[in-house]
């Protein structure tokens, strides 16, 4: 990390850079960097802490040139760390979280000053808009095509609270600040006296950093989480989403000049949330948050609008006698006024446009407040903007108005007055839970014991019948929350139409009587409506979320038997015949292991696809992807691209979760390149070639790998007493699920983390804890298993053509590849010593871990793993010593603490260490799993 003197080795730096030249640009960066962290160390915590952090340095750095063969330095090392103090630790895992802290800002710095260079070098970004319209025209795909296409087009990111966001959002603000500082060293133009104040500001900055507390002293609430991410929301997004919605439509006439007329993509963008509406296992989301969350949302782009229009009011000086205003627009003027009941500004008097800035501004700041005189609805004033548009083109100001207005344009499109849609998520049992009561009241008993026609019989006729109309009083808490959260959907849609919410998810959907439960229940909210001679209407989408290895195997059929219940479809209908349905990959993946999820998730969206089709319904296929490989992650781009072709479409719904959003929205132009990529994956993916589809016998082989990967998993992960106690032994899970990282519990059923079943334990803290200790398990345990007993039956030569000529087959086995790459058998050896009998526990997981290893070697003809991602390879050899002390300090920390007793004064800050050091393991791997 740092020496004596307090500055980075060069040999050790961390690049992530393509080419020598850049890698310069990135070490000089990480050598300055580490310098400043050092000079910190020693004025925080004196010479002897410095010399503390370089001998855990270099020795971690030697071990792993040694290799793990050299007991003599290994039992030295971790003896040295058993003879610090707790304080000691703390300091020296804080001086390491520090440092990853900032070359993480440093690389993601990196990666924008490499996009801005090959962008100032001239030709097509790969896997940008533009590149995907070039491609388009290259191979045929007709003008007309290309503009149906992107009327279909949407990106549909939904942000959800889950808790594998390691950093308080207090640290976030910190090092946000330092990434502005790290920009403004590269400078050309800088002073002398400007670059040292900049230096100077970062070290004042570092300095901040080491005396805030990485880990939370208490957990954050529902509305923290809210403010969080409307951040992220109502910051970079808002102000990348017209820059896209540029690019996009000049990529449009670059490529297609005969489209130029026409927004095509108008609706490209749709956002979502969760945070403040999933309250499936969360006690703390009650009908009352899910009002406040909304309210803070539209707040947010509200108050974004008026700053837009005020700054608008400042440029548009435009002067009547000069330049002219339409009549429409000075009408609109005495009309608003008088509307308002406010007098007119003298000195704007020959400024029309001003003027009507700031009775725009006015109804908008009216609109937040619910004052008369507000707008009523978003389209109310896009049609002010419209008329401003209008009157500035008709008189000379074009150029105005393809800048500033126009962008606002597209954003008060996109975002609406709610920006981002607040999405409502319970478990299926709670709304069963729920019906079930209430048709007790009524006087039918037993509801929870018929099958699920006999529930569809009951529900339908229950529907006709009308509402129940309970008095509240007579209703149990946990019913009457139900019925509450569903009034409160109500109010949110007329404060902001029904766009703000209007979609209901059921986790662990089983049957389709528990969808048509929330329409009974909606009912008593008012958001389904039955006329006596008419049809249903409904005012929401109701997704089921199926999330196991059985659901998903059934979706298409369930999905059928669905649309077969005469009452649902015709709510349906209300609903332009559109269904979403949600697939999990967190869950499946618990349920059934790595490969054998992918596998289901990638054969459920065609089974989905295929009933839709047969339906005559348009499908939404809502993908609950999570940051980690073994949670359904890895590139965006390639997911699409690689889904079945009958679910290739230019819409993706997909979740975003934890540091996830950080990494691909936290900066503008690593924003704007996400979404240009994932639009680049949804244009080809809907336009292109296809794909020829996967032999008969491909599909054979992989129903072959899923079912040998799921009984290895099975047997040798779930139904394994002795890995489930290595897990809560070996790996820091139980200290884990007392770190403040959300308000969410670490399970649905709540409980201690020494009894939670693993089908109750969430699948976060479950990958987050393999994580830590550098298993990675969820990403690829069963797959070695699968693949060499296809290759010990000679089929070698078959699955290396499969991995050529599918994208399915090959994106699988590239992402096992990522999670194995990235996993350490070395620090997983020295977790083992925390367990009970861990040599024995460990066994297993080596032999699969080395079953995986050398199949997928074999498959994608590689002498290493990430032969042909270098530059990753590279990166994760050079982070592994500064991340090895931390684990050994963390080993240390766990052993010290789970050895006292319950009452021992010592547990405080051991457990405070121990966050610490969570938190510093999740910055230098950059990942929580």
């Amino acid at each position: 990390m740092v020496d004596q003197t307090g500055q980075l080795l060069d040999d050790d730096a961390a690049t992530t850079a393509p080419n020598p030249g850049q890698g310069d640009q990135l070490r000089r960066d990480v050598h300055q960097l580490g310098g400043l962290v050092g000079d910190v160390i020693r004025e925080q915590g004196g010479e002897e802490l410095l010399a503390a952090v370089e001998h855990l340095r270099r020795e971690s750095i030697a071990l792993r040139a040694d290799g793990a063969d050299d007991q003599r330095r290994e039992q030295a090392l971790r003896a040295w760390v058993d003879e610090q103090s707790n304080t000691r630790l703390l300091a020296l895992v804080r001086s390491f979280s520090v440092y990853f802290h900032l070359i993480n800002l440093a690389e993601q710095h990196h990666r924008v000053r490499t996009l801005r260079e090959r962008e100032r070098a001239g030709g097509v970004l790969h896997e940008s808009i533009i590149a995907a319209m070039t491609t388009l025209h290259e191979t045929g795909t007709p003008g007309a095509s290309v503009a149906e296409g992107l009327r279909q087009l949407r990106v549909r990111p939904v942000f959800t609270a889950h808790p594998s966001e390691a950093r308080r959002r207090t640290l976030r603000h910190h090092l946000l600040q330092a990434a502005r500082l790290i920009a403004r060293l590269d400078r050309a133009d800088a002073l002398p006296r400007e670059r040292k104040a900049t230096l100077e500001a970062l070290r004042e900055r570092l300095t901040l950093i080491w005396h805030t507390a990485a880990a939370r002293e208490a957990q954050p609430a529902v509305l923290d989480e809210v403010r969080s991410v409307l951040v992220v929301l109502g910051g970079t997004v808002y102000d990348v989403a017209a820059q896209v919605a540029r690019a996009l439509e000049e990529a449009k006439v670059t490529i297609y000049p005969e489209l130029a007329t026409g927004d095509m993509a108008k609706q490209w963008l749709r956002l979502g949330t969760w945070v403040g509406g999933d309250r499936d296992g969360h006690p703390g989301v009650t009908p009352a948050i899910t009002r406040a969350a909304a309210r803070l949302s539209r707040t947010t782009v509200l108050r974004r609008y008026r700053e837009e229009v005020r700054a608008l009011g400042v440029d548009l000086s435009l002067s009547a006698r000069i330049a002219g205003a339409s009549s429409a627009l000075l009408d609109s003027l005495e009309t608003d006024r008088a509307a308002l009941d406010v007098q007119p500004v003298r000195r704007w008097r020959d400024e029309p446009y001003r003027r009507k800035c700031g009775l725009i501004a006015e109804k908008l700041l009216r609109a937040e407040e619910s004052q008369a005189g507000g707008y009523l609805h978003h389209r109310e004033f896009l049609a002010d903007l419209a008329l401003l548009a209008e009157s500035l083109e008709a008189h000379g100001g074009q150029r105005a108005v393809s800048g500033p207005v126009r962008d606002l344009q597209r954003r008060a499109t996109l975002f609406g007055f709610h920006l981002a849609e607040l999405e409502i998520r319970q478990h299926a049992n709670r709304y069963n839970a729920a019906v079930a009561e209430m048709f007790g009241l009524s006087g039918v008993a037993g509801y929870d014991t018929l099958d699920n026609a006999e529930r569809l019989a009951l529900l339908e006729t229950r529907l006709q019948a009308g509402a129940f109309a309970h008095e509240a009083e007579s209703l149990s808490p946990a019913t009457r929350d139900i019925l509450e959260t569903f009034r409160a959907l109500a109010d949110i849609q007329a404060l902001g139409g029904p766009e703000a919410c209007q979609t209901v998810i059921i986790s662990m959907c089983r049957q389709p009587s528990d969808i048509l439960a929330v329409l009974v229940l909606a009912r008593e909210a008012g958001l389904v409506r039955v006329d006596p001679e008419g049809p249903i209407r409904s005012r929401l989408d109701i997704v089921p979320l199926f999330e196991e290895i059985a659901e998903l195997q059934q979706s298409g059929e369930l999905l059928t038997q669905l649309c077969a219940v005469p009452t649902y479809r015709t709510a349906l209908r209300s609903r332009g015949d559109r269904q979403q349905v949600m697939i999990g990959y967190s869950d499946s993946n618990k349920d059934g292991g790595y490969f054998s999820a992918t596998w289901q998730t990638y054969q459920a969206q065609e089974s989905l696809a295929q009933a839709a089709a047969t339906l005559d319904i348009e499908l939404t296929i809502f993908h609950g992807r999570g940051g980690a490989i073994g949670r359904g992650g890895g590139p965006m781009e390639r997911a699409i691209l690689a889904r079945p072709a009958a679910a290739h479409s230019a819409e993706l719904k997909v979740t975003e979760q934890g540091e996830v959003i950080a990494a691909r929205y936290g900066h503008p132009a690593i924003a704007e390149r996400h979404l240009e990529q994932v639009i680049h994956a949804l244009l080809l993916s809907a336009l292109g070639p296809a794909e020829k589809a996967p032999a008969t016998h491909w599909l054979e082989t992989m129903e072959r790998l899923a079912e040998r990967s799921r009984a290895a998993y099975l047997s040798g992960v779930k139904e394994s007493p002795t890995l489930l106690r290595f897990f809560r032994e070996a790996t820091p899970f139980p200290e884990l699920s007392s770190l403040n990282l959300a308000s969410r519990p670490v399970s649905r059923a709540g409980g201690s983390s020494a009894t939670i079943a693993l089908d109750e334990l969430r699948a976060i803290p479950w990958g987050f804890s393999w994580t830590q200790v550098r298993a990675n398990l969820p990403g690829w345990f069963g797959i070695g298993s699968a693949l060499s007993a296809e290759i010990e039956q000679d089929q070698l030569a078959h699955l290396q053509a499969m991995y050529q000529g599918w994208q399915a087959f090959a994106g699988i086995l590239d992402n096992a590849q990522l999670s194995l790459g990235t996993a350490d058998l070395l620090t997983l050896q020295r977790y083992a010593t925390l367990a009970t009998d861990g040599d024995a526990a460990l066994a297993p997981i080596i032999a699969e871990y080395e079953r995986s290893v050398a199949a997928i070697l074999a498959v994608t003809g590689q002498r290493e793993l990430l032969e042909r991602s270098s530059t990753l390879s590279r990166a994760i050899r050079l982070r592994n010593p500064y991340v090895d002390a931390l684990h050994l300090a963390q080993i240390t920390l766990l052993r010290r603490y789970r050895a006292l007793p319950p009452d021992a004064t010592d547990r405080t800050i051991l457990l405070d260490a121990i966050h610490h050091s969570i938190n510093g393991i999740a910055a230098g791997v950059q990942t929580t799993g």
